[in-house]
């Protein structure tokens, strides 16, 4: 049976279409077939990176072993649309500036494109959250999302009124910018900027910032993966809100909407290949100071 590999890039610099065209000949070369999804098909019309055929246009990942991104976390999150509740797992090449999805920057691209061929990788699973919006008690809009579900004012100059519900129990209510509920993977994007904590990502939970709350308590909370969570908007408030999933689906929020929020049941699957502890991933991503560290050998145990 022929392999075949799931492209996602967006060619909007040459730098992405020349990597691009890097990975499709050496994948078709070794004899496995590259796929693009519709958006890709679009995009890269006319713009020649080898030989590809086109994806099922409603599963983009049906019968790929992997999805290769290369791009920034916008890019690799709409590679996770394409993958998730496929055998398919993500893996990431970074061209953006971050990257904390990615497992390899642009210069490894060569070594990268090793591991697919040799299928040496791992497979980790990461939470996603699943969201539901009400409006009269009626279910109007359900998505999902891997990194966070932030629910925010519409309207710049005025603040929006909601409520935080913690399974089945009202916990507080604020005038807010808006509230970011992410997962693990999560918490070094959206949610840190908001001043949540960085969350390593095995450890399962959910995490709540409030964004520049109102309110003597409006710190981040963190809760179990099983915790039920919602978010009402006040019936009172003077303008709608807005839901956005992974900063890419989004629903207008009136007055009296419901936004109902648990652990997804469907998990994304990353591919992994470097060893290096979430750690050192947090240190080169952040360029974090470890200067005067001395730390114990690995070998010996010894300083």
């Amino acid at each position: 049976m022929t392999r075949r590999i799931l492209l996602v890039a967006h060619p909007g610099r040459p730098e992405a279409v020349a990597i691009a065209r890097h990975v499709v000949h050496s994948l078709v070369g070794s004899g496995v077939q590259v796929a693009l999804p519709p958006a890709e098909q679009a995009s890269f019309a006319g713009i020649d990176i080898g030989p590809v055929v086109a994806s099922d246009p409603d599963e983009p990942a049906r019968g790929c072993e992997l999805v290769v991104v290369l791009g920034g976390d916008g890019t690799i999150l709409r590679g996770a649309e394409c993958s998730r509740g496929s055998d398919a797992p993500l893996l990431g090449v970074n061209l953006g500036h971050v990257g904390f999805l990615a497992e390899a920057e642009r210069e490894e691209v060569g070594v990268t494109v090793e591991h697919i061929l040799d299928r040496d990788y791992a497979v980790e699973e990461r939470m996603t959250l699943d969201v539901v919006v009400h409006e009269d008690g009626r279910p109007t809009w359900s998505s999902w999302a891997l990194n966070e579900v932030s629910v925010e004012k519409a309207a710049r100059g005025r603040m929006l009124e909601v409520s935080l519900e913690v399974d089945d129990r009202p916990l507080s209510t604020w005038g807010c910018d808006g509230v970011v509920v992410s997962t693990p993977t999560g918490s070094t994007a959206y949610a840190f900027s908001a001043g949540g904590p960085v969350i390593w990502p095995d450890v399962e939970a959910i995490l709540v910032v409030p964004n520049s709350a109102h309110a003597l308590f409006a710190r981040p909370l963190v809760v179990g993966p099983s915790s039920s969570l919602a978010i009402e908007v006040i019936p009172q408030t003077e303008d709608h809100g807005v839901l956005w999933c992974d900063g890419r689906r989004q629903v207008d929020l009136p007055p009296g909407a419901r936004i109902d929020i648990s652990r997804g049941e469907v998990p994304v699957r990353l591919a992994r290949f470097n060893a290096s502890p979430f750690t050192d991933r947090l240190v080169a991503k952040f360029h974090l100071s470890t200067e005067g560290w001395r730390g114990r050998s690995r070998d010996t145990g010894h300083p």
